[in-house]
């Protein structure tokens, strides 16, 4: 199996394909993403979701902010089961949508934990990490203030954020508040879609 060009293993494929049958299955009574976007979960959640961990592909412990449905959370903890070293902190306030993740987690044998926090009040739960994803979440300057306690002052310390077309605008705004280094890696599943990858996060304002 291959996902944006790239082998999977035999036991990641099938770690996806179990989550991909839950995922459906708790769909049906939890709204987890927009569901005129369902017929397109491989392509337009899950492979977009393997982004995340094919730019970062280390075993290191991730915080994933609101993460939902899963997405990208579950995903990075999936592919880090194969390294058997690495954890995601999903950080999720919905209790319903908390209970998927952990069923999610559990039956996939994934890396990870759910924190059915506010995003406000986890740090303080969490501590220290090394990488912060978040999809679907919030413009880039509330993804900065969301991920400022784990990135201010640690310059190692990364996100990894998902953002359509108008990302260039979400940047220079942000520009505004905050000073930081940035690349941009073009998405292999949306057109004119980028994850933006900060680091070194130094407040102006």
């Amino acid at each position: 199996m291959e996902l944006n060009g790239l082998r999977v293993s035999r036991e990641t494929q099938e770690r996806l394909q179990h989550f991909a049958t839950l995922f459906q299955k708790w769909a049906k009574t939890i709204n987890l993403v927009a569901p005129s976007t369902l017929d397109a979960l491989w392509r337009r959640h899950i492979a977009d979701s393997s982004q995340i961990f094919q730019i970062c592909p280390r075993p290191v412990t991730w915080v994933d902010l609101g993460s939902g449905g899963g997405f990208p959370g579950v995903i990075t903890a999936i592919f880090l089961a194969e390294l058997q070293d690495g954890w995601v902190h999903l950080v999720e306030s919905n209790h319903k949508k908390a209970a998927f993740l952990r069923t999610a987690l559990r039956e996939t044998n994934a890396r990870g934990s759910v924190h059915a926090s506010r995003i406000e009040d986890a740090y303080a739960e969490i501590g220290d990490c090394d990488a912060i994803s978040a999809r679907a979440l919030a413009d880039l300057n509330g993804l900065i203030d969301y991920s400022a306690p784990w990135m201010l002052g640690r310059e190692n310390c990364r996100g990894f954020f998902h953002k359509g077309r108008d990302y260039l605008r979400e940047i220079a705004e942000a520009r505004g508040r905050w000073e930081f280094d940035l690349i941009e890696h073009e998405s292999a599943v949306e057109q004119e879609s980028v994850i933006l990858e900060v680091s070194n996060l130094r407040r102006l304002v």
